[in-house]
């Protein structure tokens, strides 16, 4: 018996076919969409701002515009954070924090659906495979699926090798994922290099004008 796997590739698809004797067995299509969009990174520009629903549609290039919530915001929570206020804190109103033109460094985190758009966040976080960048946050944690009497420890491991590498002007926090815990330093250091080299590329390409 004869078994072949044929592979055919384009920008909107994969198909991926399984014959046999010359007959197809197995079909399997991947669309682009499908792969999803969550975590992506875009430059948008807000189309509207909705103070009823505290909340503002934001156009990535995508056929439908994006939906983000004021709660969503980096200045929401970086305005609570400096308060010492908790999550139930009051917000600024949305259309006091954002303006319709405005261009907005925005990551998906929620897929579209049906006749919705995208969910999106101004709150960015980079995942490696070992750590989460957080370029706005000078937070450092560990995941809570790391046993509670480790975490401390690892915490101030991070911390540790933040100071030993910290390149001038570098800025952010990062959280240790569970693939991290056995991790040796240097494979600490690679993530970490490896990260803030990538936040670095998405700001350079932030300066591309959003969309018009």
């Amino acid at each position: 018996m004869q078994q072949d796997i044929l592979i055919n590739w384009s920008p909107q698809e994969t198909r991926v076919a399984v014959v046999e004797n010359g007959v197809v067995q197995e079909l399997h299509l991947e669309r682009a969409l499908e792969k999803g969009l969550v975590g992506n990174v875009y430059l948008g520009k807000v189309s509207r701002v909705l103070p009823g629903m505290q909340s503002a549609f934001v156009d990535i290039g995508l056929e439908r515009a994006a939906f983000l919530h004021v709660a969503d915001l980096w200045s929401s929570v970086a305005s609570r954070h400096a308060d010492g206020e908790g999550p139930n804190a009051a917000l600024v109103p949305i259309e006091k924090q954002i303006f319709e033109g405005q261009s907005l460094m925005v990551q998906v985190i929620k897929d579209p659906i049906g006749s919705k758009g995208a969910r999106l966040s101004s709150q960015i976080s980079i995942a490696g495979r070992m750590l989460v960048y957080l370029p706005q946050d000078n937070h450092i944690g560990v995941s809570q699926k790391i046993a509670p009497d480790q975490r401390e420890a690892l915490k101030q491991r991070v911390l540790t090798l933040l100071r030993e590498d910290q390149p001038e002007g570098a800025t952010g926090g990062f959280i240790l994922r569970t693939n991290g815990e056995d991790a040796s330093d240097q494979e600490l250091l690679e993530d970490i290099r490896y990260l803030r080299k990538t936040w670095q590329r998405i700001r350079e390409a932030a300066l591309v004008k959003a969309p018009k």
